[in-house]
């Protein structure tokens, strides 16, 4: 009797991912929910505490936190009564985002709810970069999905494109959780 072996996980090769990341697109909002109460959207999306209420948002992270970004911070979610985490990072690839990526996940896990009652927004300027690096972060580090599982995951709600240097931090996080 011989067993057949599953072939080990390996992590793509960047070009792979982009071509994943790049199909089947389609119009997707200002914000949408990529996985149960998590949410990704925009500048817009983060300044509009009517939708925010609307969606019941309790905690968001904002990941181009600072007065060179999008300045909004713990005091402007103070009447809503929002938790904030800020992550003061450039969309640039040669940015190291990978610093971030366990205490956001951090942040995330303790901020979504056992039960229905809290949800989570993940923003930066277009909702398409550096929140989708940290929400598929989260994804790998708290949720044990492998970064290919984390892509198709949250594309299948939203478009996404992180930049080719936080990809390559991502695939730096799935060799080291994975292989």
């Amino acid at each position: 009797m011989t067993s057949k072996e599953e072939p080990k996980y390996q992590t793509p090769p960047t070009c792979d991912l982009l071509s994943l990341l790049l199909k089947n697109r389609r119009p997707t909002g200002a914000v949408n929910e990529v996985w149960p109460n998590l949410y990704i959207g925009d500048a817009a999306a983060a300044r509009d505490k009517t939708l925010l209420a609307k969606l019941e948002i309790t905690h968001v992270v904002n990941a181009a936190d600072g007065p060179q970004h999008i300045d909004t911070g713990p005091g402007f979610y103070a009447d809503a009564s929002i938790l904030y985490h800020g992550v003061e990072a450039p969309d640039c690839k040669d940015f190291d985002l990978s610093p971030f990526f366990s205490e956001t996940a951090d942040f995330i896990h303790g901020s979504l709810p056992f039960v229905r009652a809290r949800k989570v927004l993940v923003h930066c300027a277009r909702g398409i970069s550096r929140s989708a690096a940290l929400t598929l972060a989260f994804l790998m580090i708290k949720e044990r999905l492998t970064l290919v599982e984390a892509v198709e995951v949250v594309c299948r709600h939203r478009n996404i494109l992180p930049n080719v240097g936080f990809l390559k931090q991502l695939r730096e996080l799935d060799s080291s959780l994975f292989t």
